[in-house]
């Protein structure tokens, strides 16, 4: 209870003080420019706490975090600050990027960052002062005196101002960052570190593990997850961009058209048909024509229609009778009675127009620009159609005024997108990345451990250092692994007893069944021992030396040892007249003698037949069969020669011919030690593997603290 309480408020600890920190950069920023923009300064310093928060935490979330917040707020005061959210969070993940590659350690680096980052506060800037015709004070008129002096567009000598003053602010920062995180105390820094964030959910002792077993994913499920979340809220923008700006668009290409129908129907009613003729023949000197004028223009002005006129169609072309045009406006006022040819889109139209029909309103496409028409026919008394009111609707202002409502809702979202992105990325390693890969990573090291009871051990402790508590099914899922390798290693434990209790049962057996062969000889001196000990130091020598490196593996190790004790069990059926006799052997009893080799065969061969093949009494049968072979191929029983005789028959052979040279025997005494290992070096490829020779004789410390050990005299 009391790691648990520790590890939650060690994380609010660690939360707590990444908040502050975000707080602390946001106030910086909103108090640096909010007082430069009331000193009316072009430089704003928005991003020194971003940076900073950025290059202290090493972290992605808390400095977009910091970007986003502190250009909300920012639009209190300033609001285009708003549409530059996105691009200071851009700015906090460049930070962040670079952080990670040395900078502000490395003058280069740091210089990389400091241009980079300029150019994205550069751009960001200038798009919104030119998209948005937002005032941008000193630096606008810099950059039209600048164009205009060098002759080079505008927009690119406004880029260029932005350029240059916000390499001098991001310069200014980055010396600031290196002394903040030079005069830092590291323990301070230490406390951001990236670890910390997920510091509550497994201990750092973990970290390796997961790294490991991270490192050969080649598509994370953080990353995964978090592809599918951008991919598929894209998607849902996308969408839902397309649909509500066709909605605004229908509804505000329905209210305008609603609106110049209302303004042709005004404006018909100040027409008067009789005089339409007059008007049409001498102008503006007609009586009547200069009040009906003004009338329409009174309503031209009071509706929102671009063009208000009224013509008489005939086949040929639109003769117009009243033009209103607004000051200003980039369309020439028709004379009346100017005949003007009709565009492609109204010639399907001409013959209703000429019968006086009323129709929908058309949409044209001309020099003036995207237009909808909506006309009204005007009748004299005998029903004729004597003129169209015809008001034009700029549908190209629609348009442009929603593309521009668009892009500022899209880099207000922006804004926020990136936050709900890096947040949603930070979770999902949190809380599935993370735990995912420090259980596979216990699985691994499970499936590696080879029943190993201290490598799963080390596993039982390294899982129950992960100490995941999401919560949720991950967390379920490490509970109950946890039961299963504690419950594994407990049987593996008690098996591992049970083995080495069997095992201690076989080598006691084994012992005392050579000791009863033994002990038929006169005078044993401990044979099996010393030769037990002398195999164990040929076959870690040839180990230590690399000599037959794919044969000796621990088990062939354990194997020879523990079978050395056999390797004469063939004693057994020879009669104690031969095996005890203190003279020198016939050549019959010397034949009888040599059966041993064949008689321990057969019996070890009956025992693995009956424990259904153990490698260890595989190998005493080898070494009882064949510790009499030579190396030249002049042994017994079977004449073999080089490697073709096993290696562990190899190696007893030398153990065997020493042990019975420095022991007295019935028929001899003890050799001194230079001469027994004068015969062997006599022997040396010849009767003895060479390399078994070598190895022997270059442990001669061990070989005679042996010897000093079981060949002293009895009762010392």
């Amino acid at each position: 209870m009391k790691t648990q309480s520790s590890s939650t408020s060690k994380k609010l600890s660690i939360r707590a003080r990444r908040i502050i920190l975000s707080i602390c950069g946001i106030s910086i920023n909103v108090l640096l420019s909010f007082c430069m923009c009331r000193l009316g300064f072009p430089l704003f310093l928005d991003t020194l706490g971003t940076i900073a928060v950025a290059a202290i935490n090493g972290f992605l979330f808390p400095g977009i975090v910091t970007a986003v917040a502190t250009n909300v707020i920012c639009a209190l005061f300033y609001a285009p600050s708003i549409y530059l959210s996105f691009f200071n969070a851009v700015i906090a993940i460049c930070t962040v990027i670079f952080l990670r590659f040395g900078c502000f350690k490395s003058f280069v680096r740091t210089f990389l960052f400091v241009v980079i980052t300029a150019l994205i506060s550069a751009l960001s800037v200038t798009f919104v002062q030119y998209r948005f015709s937002e005032e941008a004070g000193l630096i606008a008129e810099s950059a039209h005196t600048f164009a205009t002096a060098a002759s080079i567009p505008y927009l690119l000598s406004l880029a260029l101002a932005n350029f240059l003053l916000y390499l001098l602010e991001k310069g200014f920062i980055s010396v600031f960052i290196i002394v903040l995180l030079t005069v830092a105390p590291k323990n301070f820094l230490d406390l951001f570190e990236e670890e910390c964030w997920r510091r509550y959910i497994y201990s750092s002792t973990a970290a390796d593990g997961i790294n490991s077993a991270r490192s050969d994913i080649k598509k994370p499920l953080h990353t995964r997850i978090a592809a599918n979340f951008v991919v598929t809220s894209l998607v849902f923008i996308v969408l839902t961009s397309v649909i509500a700006f066709r909605l605004y668009f229908n509804n505000a290409k329905k209210e305008k058209t609603e609106n110049a129908l209302t303004c042709v129907k005004i404006a018909s009613s100040f027409i008067n048909p009789d005089k339409v003729d007059d008007f049409i023949r001498r102008g503006r000197n007609a009586p009547g024509y200069k009040d009906a004028e003004n009338l329409l223009y009174d309503a031209w002005l009071a509706s929102s229609v671009t063009y208000l006129y009224v013509i008489q169609n005939e086949s040929d072309g639109a003769r117009f009778v009243f033009d209103i045009v607004g000051e200003g406006s980039s369309k020439k006022w028709v004379q009346p009675g100017t005949l003007v040819p009709y565009g492609k889109e109204i010639e399907p139209f001409v013959s209703d127009l000429l019968q006086g029909k009323e129709f929908s309103p058309v949409e044209t496409k001309s020099d003036f620009g995207w237009l909808l028409s909506v006309c009204k026919p005007i009748f004299d008394n005998s029903g004729k159609c004597v003129c169209y009111v015809v008001a034009d609707v700029s549908l190209d202002y629609i348009s442009s005024h929603m593309g521009s409502f668009v892009i500022k809702i899209l880099l207000i979202m922006a804004g926020f997108f990136i936050v709900i992105i890096s947040y949603e990325i930070w979770t999902t390693g949190l809380t599935t990345s993370y735990p995912i890969s420090a259980l596979a990573a216990c699985l691994d090291r499970f499936a590696d451990s080879d029943e190993d009871l201290e490598t799963l051990e080390a596993n039982v402790r390294f899982i129950r250092s992960l100490n995941i508590q999401s919560g949720d099914e991950i967390q379920k899922l490490y509970d109950a692994l946890c039961r299963m390798t504690l419950s594994q290693s407990e049987q593996i434990r008690d098996i591992r007893r049970l083995s080495e209790s069997t095992l201690k049962m076989q080598d006691g057996l084994i012992v005392t069944m050579a000791d009863m062969v033994e002990n038929r000889d006169s005078d044993t001196g401990a044979h099996i021992q010393k030769t037990a000990a002398y195999v164990k130091i040929i076959v870690e020598g040839l180990k230590a030396k690399g000599y037959y490196a794919q044969k000796i593996t621990p088990k062939f190790i354990s194997d020879i040892v523990r079978s050395a004790p056999l390797h004469d069990v063939g004693k057994i059926n020879i009669p104690d007249n031969v095996l005890n006799k203190p003279g020198k052997l016939t050549d019959e009893e010397f034949a009888v003698m040599k059966t041993h080799t064949t008689a321990g065969k057969i019996i070890l061969e009956k025992a693995i037949s009956t424990v259904q093949g153990e490698n260890y009494l595989k190998e005493a049968r080898n070494m009882a069969a064949y510790h009499h072979e030579r190396w030249d191929g002049k042994g017994y029983p079977e004449g073999r020669h080089g490697e073709v005789i096993p290696l562990s028959a190899r190696i007893m052979a030398v153990a065997d011919v020493f042990d019975a040279l420095t022991s007295p025997r019935v028929y001899k005494p003890a050799f001194p030690i230079e001469k027994a290992l004068a015969i062997l070096q006599e022997g040396n490829g010849t009767q003895f593997d060479p390399k078994c020779v070598e190895v022997f004789m270059d442990a001669l410390p061990e070989v005679q603290r042996i010897l000093k050990k079981y060949n002293q005299p009895r009762g010392l």
